[in-house]
């Protein structure tokens, strides 16, 4: 049996990495922030993460733990101006920053490899530490979200304007998901710096910023587990349909295109929605039988 899931372990380790990009895009999303960053947030924990593996030696743990907390400060400052921003203003804002990390990654060769990017970088994140660290991040989304904090997040999302009558501070709860998106994007950022050996600018443009919103788009956006359903489907899908493999931007917009049609709130949000729905129905219908079983 492990020898049969040895030879799925590098989908399943390429599974759980996408699932940490998607809960990074999920954090603010949550909080109703239009946020486009997670891929520039990556790439700064990604090199982070290689630069003290390759140059200094720092154990694997530890350079994740830097990746996090370079995504952590970079998160904190980006939210300084956006959080004045709104809607279509922070997409084009966040948009531009990771354009900006991208250049200076191309740019600052001594540093970075340039375009060639960095080569040998040593393999230390196997699937045990990624299934941790993916672990820990989904742990982390469900206890926010049975806190105070999770709930002015909801509350943000749905109508901003209830949540300043309620004395709710948007713009301190819009850069607190910035802090946690910036340090869930790092780690993902190391994550992959530490298991593809190689890394280049590239890697972290414009096609990783559209698939990290459709894992969350597709998916669903308020189930704590829609992220990581989105990016099971997405992954899984090119192994699945291998004609399609060299079409896979193109299917990702296509259902991104289908699901906004027709389950606007994702796939794991609506089958949840649709089961809620059937079981009020038979819990409505059961009513007046026990009534009547009562009254006789």
């Amino acid at each position: 049996m492990i020898d049969f899931l040895s030879g799925y372990f590098s989908l399943i380790e390429l599974v759980l990495i996408n699932a940490c990009l998607a809960y990074s895009q999920y954090l603010v999303m949550r909080a109703g922030v239009f946020s486009l960053a997670a891929a520039g947030l990556a790439s700064l924990g990604a090199y982070t993460a290689a630069l003290l593996v390759m140059k200094a030696g720092v154990p694997g743990e530890f350079a994740l733990l830097a990746a996090g907390c370079m995504g952590l400060l970079a998160g904190g400052l980006l939210s300084i101006p956006l959080a004045q921003l709104r809607g279509v203003f922070q997409a084009i804002a966040t948009l531009a920053f990771v354009q900006i990390i991208l250049s200076l990654a191309l740019y600052a060769e001594p540093l970075t490899g340039g375009a060639m990017g960095l080569n040998n970088v040593p393999h230390l994140a196997g699937i045990g530490t990624i299934a941790v660290v993916t672990g820990f991040v989904v742990f982390m989304a469900y206890a926010l979200s049975r806190t105070g904090i999770g709930m002015a997040f909801d509350t943000i999302r749905q109508d901003e304007t209830v949540a300043l009558s309620l004395g709710m501070s948007v713009a301190y709860y819009q850069r607190l998901a910035f802090l946690l998106s910036g340090f869930v994007a790092g780690i993902a950022g190391g994550l992959m710096a530490l298991h593809n050996y190689s890394l280049v600018p590239e890697d972290f443009g414009f096609p990783l910023l559209v698939s990290v919103l459709t894992f969350v788009v597709l998916g669903g956006r308020n189930s704590i587990l829609g992220p990581l359903a989105g990016a099971l489907v997405l992954t899984l899908l090119p192994e699945i349909a291998r004609p399609l493999a060299d079409y896979r931007k193109f299917v990702y917009g296509f259902l991104m295109i289908l699901v906004i049609v027709y389950w606007p709130q994702g796939i794991l949000d609506t089958l949840l929605l649709n089961w809620r729905h059937r079981r009020a129905r038979r819990l409505a219908a059961a009513a007046p039988d026990k009534r009547q079983g009562e009254a006789v």
